[in-house]
């Protein structure tokens, strides 16, 4: 057993784990942050991709020791209050969704994508970026959609700040 400390959404947790525990159980397990979800085991599908210092991971693959010390952000962690996340909103404005399942991981890899392409983002880069996320309801159109219109709303939203 090992105590793990980090910062989960904003907020400064502790939680003794066995050393073999995945990120993503912890999350769900410890935490009962159950957006983070749990696809393939094996970082195909980016299910599970959270945020670690800022930079999109995949937790089903990292131990919860690596994240010792780290800031995560989950998809419960990405709106401000009731006001959703710029992409949460694109993706339900866009119909960027069917089941459900992917969405979160969809929706955390999108932000990390906006925030490394910044404006630069036409329809080519977005499917390249995704292609470490699948979906099996949708044609991947409207995902597509949801993360260009997100971009320009990102784009808005830190200018106002």
């Amino acid at each position: 057993m090992s105590t793990v400390k980090l910062t989960v959404n904003g907020k400064a947790v502790a939680v003794d784990v066995e050393d073999r525990t995945l990120l993503v159980q912890l999350l769900r397990d410890h935490l009962n942050l159950t957006g983070t979800h749990v696809g393939c085991d094996t970082s195909q599908c980016g299910a599970c991709v959270v945020h670690m210092d800022g930079r999109a991971v995949k937790s089903c693959t990292m131990l919860a020791g690596q994240a010792d010390g780290a800031n995560v952000t989950t998809i419960e962690g990405i709106a401000k209050g009731d006001e959703l996340h710029p992409m949460q909103a694109a993706f339900r404005d866009n119909h960027g969704l069917q089941c459900g399942y992917c969405t979160p991981g969809m929706i955390m890899s999108a932000i990390d994508i906006v925030q490394r392409h910044g404006g630069q983002l036409d329809e080519a880069t977005v499917r390249t970026e995704l292609e470490g996320n699948i979906c099996r309801c949708t044609g991947y159109h409207n995902i597509v959609k949801a993360v260009l219109d997100a971009a320009g709303r990102m784009k808005v939203s830190q200018a106002a700040e």
